[in-house]
C-alpha cells in the first residue's frame, strides 16, 4: 500500500480529467478558488475530481472517490475567478474528505498504480493498441480535425495505457462512463473499453450521415431550418421513437371524444393528418391548431335539459315583466307545445314494441305528434328515452339527445319601441326553459363574415359570430337573441342579412356551414330569438322566415305600476337607499311618467327616477330630511320645470282645425291639422315638413272635396277662384304617411264649410279619390296617445275593429269608437252640428253598443 498525502480538492463539473492530459479549467467558486490559492503556495498540485451532479455546492457526498492529482502549470486573474491549465500526473482515491479554510475540502488521498499489459510483445495486444490508434484517428477525421494536428496528438504518446486516457478524455461520453473509464486500472481493459466507446462513437456518426442523406433526397432545397426538423424526425425513425409530440397526441384524444358524422369527421381527420406532417414552427401549424381547437370546443353533443313547468315559466314572466300579455301567451304556448312533445316521446319510448310492429307506431307517432307536418313521419324513438311523464304542470328533464328532434323550435321576431323589454324577456324565456343564454348584437354588421366566418386561407381568419356564440354557449340548444336585427346594414364586403337566411330556416339551419369551419354544424335545436324595432328595414326573405311579436308601448297605467314594482326598487337598491328612506305616491310616479318622459318604453322613465333618488340620497347624506314619501310637488322641486310638453286636446271646437293620430317608434300622440281658405287663384300650399305621401293625401282629400262639394255641404263655389293651406304644426319634425288622410279633409271641409270640427275627437284613417276610408297601422300606441292627451272619442276605419281588442280593457272603457267606411261617416262625427241634430246623434249613442259607434 502506497503513502498517503493531503492535497486541495478541485471539484469538477461535467468533466473528467485523465492523467497525461493538459486541460483548461475556469475557477469561480470560493471553495475552489481557495484551493488554487493553496496550491500555488504549495507545490501547485491539487486532487481533481468529478462531481456526482452538477450542483453549485460540493459536498464531500457529491465528489467521486477516484480523481487526478493534477499540477498547475499556468494561471490568470479574471473578473469573477481564474483560470487555469492543468496537467494531468497520476490517479489518487480519496480515503476521506475534510473541510479546511472557509469553503475548500481537503482531501486524504493514496496513490493508484496502473497495472500494466502482461505482455506487450503478444500480438493480441499489439493488435488491440494498433487497432485503437486507427479507430481514434478515423474518429479524429470524422470529427473534421486537421490531419496535421491528429497525426501529431496520436504519434506523441506512445505508451498504450496513456493513449487510451487520452481517447477516452475526448470521447463525447456521460460523466459516469468517463469516470468508469478513469477507475479501470488495467491498461489493456481500459483500452478495449476505449475502442468500444470509440466504435459507438463512429457507428453513430454513420447512422447520423445516413440519416441526413435520406433527408437530403426527400427535401432537395428546402430551407434549412426544416431540413433541421426533417433530421429530427428521421432519427427518431431510426431510434424507433414514432410516437407523435404530445399536443398532436393530447388533440387526437380529444377529438376521438367528440360525437361526429362521417362528414366532419372525415374532414377533422384530414387536418390532424396535416398537423401530424407540419413543422410546429411552421405558421401553416398554428393555423391548422387553432382549427382543431375551434372544433374540439363547440357542443357538438352538449345539450341543456329541457325543465319545462308551465306553472314556474308564468310565475318568472310575471315576475320580470309587467304587461305584454299578447308577447307571454305566445312564450307559454311555446313552452306547452314542447311540454307535450317530451311527454309524448317519453310516452313513446317506454312502451314495448310489438314485434314486427315498427312502421305501425312510426305511422301513428307522427298522426298524433302536434310538431309533425303534413307527410312528415318522425322516426321512432329509442325505448331507454325514460318514463311515462304525466301531463300537468309538474317539473319533467328529458335530454334532446333521447327524442331526435321532437319538433323544431320557432324563430321569434320581437317587434317594437326601444325600452319596451325585448331583450330583457328573451332572458326571462331562457331562465323559464333552464337554458343557456346568449346575445349577439347586430346592430352595424355589415360584412357577411360577421355572420359566417372567413375562410381559413385568410391571415388572422376567424370564425363567424354565430359559432362564437355558440362555443360560448357551450349547449347546442340555447336562447339566441340575434338583437337589433334591422341594423344590419349593407356594403361592398356583401350582406349580413343575406347570410342569416341559412342561420334562419328551420328546413336548412341542421347543416350550418361556416367558412372557417367548412363543416356542418346543427343548429336545429337553436331557440332564436330577433329584436327590431322598425319592420320595414328587415328584407322581405328574412323576415318571412320568423314570427312576428308584436311590442307595443306601454299605456301610463302599466308604467306606473312598472315604476312601482321594478325600477323604483332597483333604483333605491343602486342609490343606497332603504324603502322607508324613499317613498313615492302614484301621483309622483304619474308626474314623471307624463312630464318628464316622452317615450313608449320605460328607459327614460327609469334614468328620471334614478336621478330623482340621486337628489334624495344626497339630502338625507347632507341631513336635511331623514326619509321622503315624495309627492308630485317633490318632483317637481327635485327635478325641476317639465321638459316634456306632450299635445293636449283643444279647448275648444274650432273651424279648420282637426285632431289627428300618429304613431312613432317613440310611441302614439296627436296633432293638429290646419286649414285655411283665402281668395287666389286656385292654389295650394302644404307646410309642417310633409312627406310625398301625406301630400298625396292633401291633394286627395282637396280633389274628393271639389268633387263632392254638395254632399260635404261646401258652398257653391266655396273652392273656385280660391287658395287653400294645410298647416301640420311641429314644423321641425319631418311628417308622413298616409293615415291623416280623413283628417286633412276634415280640417279642409270645415274651413270651407264653415262647419266647428269637435275638439273631443281624434281621427285616423287613409283617403281615397271616391271618399273610402282604408284602414292603417298603430292603432294601439295611436290610441293610447289620443287618451293621454284628453281626447275622449275616435274615429277608426272600419276595417281596424279588430285591431281594438288589442287595446287595454281600461281604455276602451274611456273612449268612445266610432268606424267609418266613408269619409261621410267621418264628417257626421267629427263637425259640429246644431242642437236637434246633437240630440239625434246622442240617441243614436245610446242604442249603440256600450264603448263602440258605428258611423
Amino acid at each position: 500500500m502506497g503513502e498517503r498525502f493531503t492535497l486541495p480538492v478541485l471539484p469538477l463539473r461535467d468533466t473528467v480529467v485523465y492523467p497525461g492530459v493538459a486541460v483548461p479549467i475556469s475557477a469561480g467558486r470560493p471553495g475552489t478558488v481557495e484551493a488554487v490559492q493553496e496550491a500555488l503556495d504549495g507545490d501547485r498540485r491539487l486532487f481533481a475530481v468529478a462531481q456526482r451532479e452538477n450542483v453549485d455546492e460540493a459536498t464531500p457526498d457529491m465528489l467521486y472517490r477516484v480523481g487526478t492529482v493534477v499540477r498547475i502549470i499556468q494561471t490568470h486573474r479574471v473578473r469573477g475567478g481564474v483560470q487555469l491549465l492543468v496537467q494531468g500526473e497520476s490517479r489518487a482515491q480519496a480515503m476521506s474528505y475534510e473541510s479546511d479554510g472557509q469553503a475548500m475540502l481537503n482531501a486524504i488521498l493514496l496513490e493508484m498504480k496502473r497495472i500494466d499489459p502482461r505482455n506487450e510483445a503478444d500480438p493480441a495486444f499489439q493488435a488491440l493498441d494498433r487497432e485503437l490508434r486507427e479507430r481514434a484517428a478515423e474518429l479524429g477525421t470524422r470529427r473534421g480535425v486537421p490531419a496535421e494536428a491528429l497525426n501529431q496528438l496520436i504519434q506523441g504518446v506512445d505508451e498504450p495505457g496513456s493513449f487510451a486516457d487520452l481517447v477516452a478524455f475526448y470521447l463525447e461520453l456521460e460523466t459516469a462512463d468517463k469516470q468508469g473509464l478513469l477507475e479501470l486500472l488495467d491498461d489493456e481493459e481500459r483500452m478495449r473499453a476505449a475502442l468500444v466507446a470509440v466504435e459507438r462513437e463512429l457507428a453513430r456518426i454513420d447512422a447520423q450521415e445516413d440519416i441526413q442523406a435520406k433527408v437530403q433526397s426527400e427535401l432537395g432545397e428546402r430551407q434549412r431550418e426544416m431540413l433541421l426538423r426533417e433530421q429530427l424526425k428521421a432519427i427518431q425513425k431510426e431510434l424507433g421513437e414514432e410516437e407523435e409530440r404530445d399536443d398532436v397526441e393530447e388533440m387526437r384524444e380529444r377529438l376521438e371524444g367528440l360525437d361526429l358524422s362521417e362528414e366532419q369527421r372525415s374532414e377533422v381527420d384530414r387536418e390532424l393528418r396535416r398537423l401530424e406532417r407540419t413543422s410546429p414552427q411552421s405558421a401553416e401549424y398554428q393555423v391548422i391548431r387553432t382549427f382543431l381547437e375551434w372544433v374540439t370546443e363547440l357542443p357538438w353533443d352538449e345539450r341543456t335539459e329541457d325543465k319545462i313547468n308551465l306553472m314556474r315559466a308564468e310565475e318568472i314572466l310575471e315576475e320580470d315583466h309587467h304587461g305584454l300579455e299578447d308577447v307571454k301567451d305566445r312564450i307559454l304556448e311555446f313552452l306547452a307545445v314542447r311540454k307535450l312533445q317530451l311527454d309524448r316521446a317519453a310516452e313513446a319510448a317506454a312502451e314495448p314494441e310489438p314485434g314486427g310492429g315498427e312502421e305501425s307506431d312510426v305511422a301513428e307517432e307522427s298522426e298524433t305528434d302536434p310538431s309533425a307536418g303534413p307527410g312528415e313521419v318522425r322516426e321512432d324513438l329509442p325505448a331507454e328515452a325514460g318514463s311515462t311523464a304525466e301531463s300537468t304542470g309538474e317539473d319533467m328533464s328529458i335530454s334532446a339527445a333521447d327524442i331526435h328532434h321532437s319538433g323544431r323550435s320557432p324563430i321569434l321576431l320581437f317587434v317594437g319601441p326601444p325600452g319596451v323589454g325585448k331583450t330583457s324577456i328573451a332572458q326571462s324565456i331562457a331562465r323559464a326553459l333552464g337554458r343557456k343564454y346568449v346575445r349577439m348584437s347586430l346592430g352595424g354588421a355589415r360584412d357577411e363574415a360577421d355572420i359566417r366566418g372567413h375562410r381559413r386561407t385568410y391571415v388572422g381568419a376567424m370564425p363567424g359570430r354565430i359559432i362564437q356564440a355558440m362555443r360560448q354557449a357551450k349547449s347546442r340548444n340555447p336562447v339566441f337573441l340575434l338583437d337589433e336585427v334591422d341594423k344590419l346594414g349593407v356594403s361592398f364586403q356583401g350582406d349580413p342579412s343575406s347570410a342569416l337566411l341559412e342561420v334562419l330556416d328551420p328546413a336548412q339551419n341542421s347543416t350550418f356551414v361556416d367558412h372557417y369551419l367548412g363543416i356542418p354544424f346543427d343548429l336545429s335545436e337553436v331557440l332564436f330569438i330577433a329584436t327590431a324595432n322598425y319592420l320595414d328595414r328587415i328584407p322581405a326573405p328574412l323576415l318571412d322566415r320568423m314570427e312576428r311579436v308584436e311590442f307595443a308601448g306601454y299605456t301610463e297605467a302599466e308604467k306606473l305600476q312598472i315604476a312601482k314594482r321594478y325600477l323604483l326598487p332597483r333604483q333605491r337598491t343602486e342609490n343606497s337607499l332603504t324603502e322607508a328612506e324613499l317613498q313615492m305616491k302614484d301621483d309622483a310616479v304619474q308626474t314623471v311618467v307624463q312630464n318628464y318622459t316622452r317615450e313608449a318604453g320605460v328607459r327614460q322613465l327609469e334614468r328620471e327616477v334614478g336621478k330623482f333618488a340621486r337628489k334624495v340620497a344626497r339630502r338625507i347624506a347632507a341631513g336635511k330630511i331623514e326619509s321622503i314619501e315624495a309627492t308630485s310637488e317633490d318632483v317637481r322641486e327635485l327635478l325641476g320645470r317639465p321638459r316634456v310638453h306632450p299635445e293636449r286636446i283643444a279647448d275648444e271646437d274650432m273651424v279648420g282645425v282637426a285632431t289627428g293620430m300618429f304613431y312613432t317608434p317613440m310611441g302614439g300622440d296627436i296633432m293638429f291639422v290646419e286649414a285655411s281658405v283665402m281668395p287666389g287663384k286656385d292654389g295650394f300650399v302644404l307646410t309642417g315638413q310633409l312627406g310625398d305621401v301625406m301630400k298625396e293625401s292633401a291633394r286627395a282629400a282637396l280633389s274628393f272635396a271639389k268633387a263632392h262639394w254638395k254632399e260635404l255641404g261646401i258652398p257653391e263655389g266655396g273652392l273656385s277662384e280660391r287658395e287653400v293651406h294645410i298647416h301640420v304644426p311641429a314644423g321641425a319634425i319631418p311628417k308622413d304617411g298616409p293615415s291623416a288622410g280623413i283628417t286633412m279633409a276634415t280640417a279642409l271641409v270645415s274651413a270651407v264649410s264653415g262647419r266647428k270640427v269637435r275638439n273631443d275627437v281624434a281621427m285616423t284613417g287613409e283617403l281615397t279619390l271616391t271618399g273610402r276610408v282604408l284602414p292603417i297601422g298603430g292603432v294601439k300606441e295611436k290610441v293610447l296617445g289620443a287618451v293621454r292627451a284628453g281626447i275622449k272619442e275616435v274615429i277608426l276605419p272600419f276595417d281596424n275593429q279588430a285591431d281594438v281588442d288589442d287595446i287595454p280593457n281600461e281604455v276602451q272603457q274611456t273612449l268612445q269608437f266610432h268606424f267609418a267606411e266613408t269619409l261621410d261617416d267621418v264628417m257626421e262625427v267629427a263637425l259640429v252640428r246644431d242642437r236637434k241634430k246633437k240630440r239625434a246623434r246622442a240617441k243614436k249613442k245610446s242604442a249603440a253598443a256600450p264603448g263602440v259607434a258605428t258611423a
